[in-house]
């Protein structure tokens, strides 16, 4: 079989129990007098098992059967009902977005339990995930009267939802939305009449309802974003009792054929066809024309978006640990220093260490960035303390659009790597990283393509409360460069951060420059690499954050400990992604200030003549 869930636990331990203070999290509101951070062991544990045991079995159906369509009607594989189920009955899914329940986890540790999951079946995951947000719309803008007819069965698992935002003619944008919802006699209610595509869930044979979270235009509303609300639109209506009731006019016209996570129904959604679709408006009735979805949907797509990166975290770290054990076990040519010796493990050779230390670096970078952003969401939403809440919102501001697109984007030049492990058993579907590239490749185009991640970065955060909230999140790197420049291991590394923080503050001054001259297509230019270079600082940032850890950890317990493999590690990804990776913010820099203005002069029709 192609698939191969490979995982470890022992990264996520060293982030929630030895670099986040977890303490915080645990002892701030709703999770007061919960969870310890001695429970995390247990929980990451029995997640990784129900990932391994559960889920993993599951992958090959989803990648080689898919999700099918006929006559309206989407089948899943049927081994996905009872790996589902198992996630939903273990508390591993949209359960946690009842936070009245005290076994609720934090989000910090969820991502953990969601990366394993993604893993080990990244076309599974979905249909539990987006209940998870969307439940947490209804829980956070519903009428008491939604909330108690739909939340216990989303968070139950019983029913499903999903998200619904893009249109055949208005993808990115979402202002050009043409669904309607036509008031009806009963305050809150309307017929909604439009199409859908691209909804992931939107239909399928898992639970026996779904619950459509939709974007519609009240009529008579404003045009664009500002005149858009958000309907619950079930595909059947409740009955009396709140169970499943009559069929609501909700129908599937088709199924996306992709080239990756095929298990994953993407649907083409159809309200109305029959003018019998109802839906029911969440939150307040539009004031003068101007509608709240898009503000409510955001919530929700912020969610997706962090979810999106980790994803691309997960399928990456499943190619790289393969790759690692291809690798070892692969006997394949000389040794350079040793040619007579014979032949050796390719691992043994120089590039493929290059190659398997960029993955490493990548994948434990990808890893801090979505923890701490989890992290800073919990206390976000928790603490009492208005400097920690303040700070944290900063955090998720900034790191939500990196953590979406860098991270996805590095994500398939990681698996890329891992397969060039193979050679050209890589290239074949028997092996499994053909599948993790393939299922990677939506990550970047997912939930506002990474263009548009890189324009929310320079256009929003860079400038959000005045260049207040970035230019905190830079002063972080400032301090732990000036906190830690005279460590005797890690001097040089720390040397290299501070040239790269010195080269990105030099690309802001560089775009403000052609900003104030008016040349403002340079924003689109560069906003892509200004993005990856954000990526690269951070990352270096948070990396060598882990080497000082580690390296402390090394000192205290020697060469001879069985954890020295794992400290060790830690140092070298830090130094590899420093050297190796960073300086790439300094090559950015100079094409920004080079200004090649070839991509905007061309003409049209060159791009057609070759």
């Amino acid at each position: 079989m192609a698939s191969n869930f490979l995982y470890s636990t022992r990264d996520h331990k060293f982030i929630l129990k030895e670099w986040l203070d977890l303490s915080k999290v645990f002892e701030a509101g709703r999770f007061a007098g919960g969870y310890s951070v001695e429970d995390i062991d247990s929980i990451l544990e029995n997640a990784y098992k129900i990932a391994k045991e559960v889920i993993a079995p599951t992958n090959e159906d989803g990648d080689t059967i898919g999700a099918k369509y006929s006559d309206g009607v989407v089948t899943t594989p049927e081994s996905f009902k009872k790996a589902y189920w198992a996630i939903q009955e273990n508390g591993l899914g949209s359960s946690n977005a009842d936070h009245s329940d005290p076994s609720s986890m934090p989000l910090c540790v969820m991502g953990v339990t969601n990366e394993y999951l993604a893993a080990a079946n990244a076309a599974l995951g979905p249909y539990a995930m987006a209940t998870t947000g969307s439940s947490g719309l209804i829980r956070d803008f519903g009428s008491e009267e939604l909330k108690k007819i739909y939340l216990p069965k989303m968070w139950s698992g019983q029913w499903a939802g999903t998200m619904d935002l893009t249109e055949p003619n208005s993808g990115s944008d979402v202002g050009d939305l043409t669904t309607k919802a036509i008031p009806t006699d009963k305050p809150g209610v309307y017929k909604i009449v439009g199409t859908k595509c691209f909804i992931t869930g939107g239909e399928q044979d898992i639970t026996e309802n779904i619950i459509h979270l939709t974007l519609a235009r009240i009529e008579g509303c404003l045009p664009g974003t500002k005149g858009i609300s958000l309907f619950v639109v079930p595909k059947y209506l409740p009955d009396a009792n709140g169970e499943k009731g009559e069929f609501n006019d909700v129908n599937c016209g088709g199924i996306e054929h992709k080239m990756g996570i095929r298990g994953s129904a993407t649907a083409i959604v159809n309200y109305g066809e029959e003018g019998k679709c109802i839906g029911f408006l969440l939150g307040d009735v539009p004031v003068d024309g101007k509608g709240a979805g898009m503000a409510q949907m955001f919530q929700m797509m912020n969610e997706e978006r962090a979810v999106t990166g980790l994803a691309g975290l997960s399928a990456a770290t499943v190619a790289y640990n393969n790759a690692c054990m291809y690798a070892a076990g692969r006997i394949q040519g000389r040794r350079l220093t040793n040619p007579k010796a014979g032949r050796a493990p390719i691992i043994n050779h120089e590039d493929v260490r290059r190659m398997l230390m960029f993955q490493k670096s990548i994948t434990e970078a990808s890893r801090a960035m979505v923890a701490v952003s989890y992290y800073a969401m919990d206390l976000a939403e928790n603490t009492a303390d208005e400097n920690t809440k303040k700070w944290a919102k900063g955090i998720v501001e900034v790191n939500t659009p990196i953590i979406k697109a860098w991270c996805s984007d590095m994500a398939f030049l990681s698996i890329s790597e891992a397969m060039q492990c193979y050679g050209g058993y890589g290239f074949s579907e028997e092996y499994p990283i053909a599948q993790q590239l393939r299922d990677c490749r939506i990550y970047p185009i997912w939930e506002g393509t990474n263009y548009i991640q890189s324009m929310d970065l320079i256009g929003r955060k860079w400038m959000m409360a005045g260049g207040q909230v970035f230019a905190a999140w830079l002063a972080e790197i400032e301090k732990f460069v000036n906190d830690n420049r005279e460590n005797t291991v890690l001097k040089a590394q720390i040397a290299l951060l501070e040239e790269a923080m010195n080269n990105y503050k030099e690309i802001q001054m560089t775009m403000a420059g052609y900003l104030g001259q008016g040349k403002f297509s340079m924003i689109g230019l560069y906003a892509t690499r200004i993005l990856h270079a954000t990526g690269y600082l951070y990352g270096a940032k948070l990396l060598l954050e882990h080497a000082v850890i580690a390296q402390k950890k090394i000192d205290e317990l020697g060469a001879e400990h069985f954890e020295y493999p794992f400290y060790a590690g830690k140092v070298a990804s830090a130094k590899f992604f420093s050297h190796n990776i960073l300086p790439t913010v300094g090559n950015i820099l100079r094409i920004i200030k080079e200004g090649d203005s070839s991509v905007t002069e061309i003409p049209e029709a060159s791009f057609f003549v070759q």
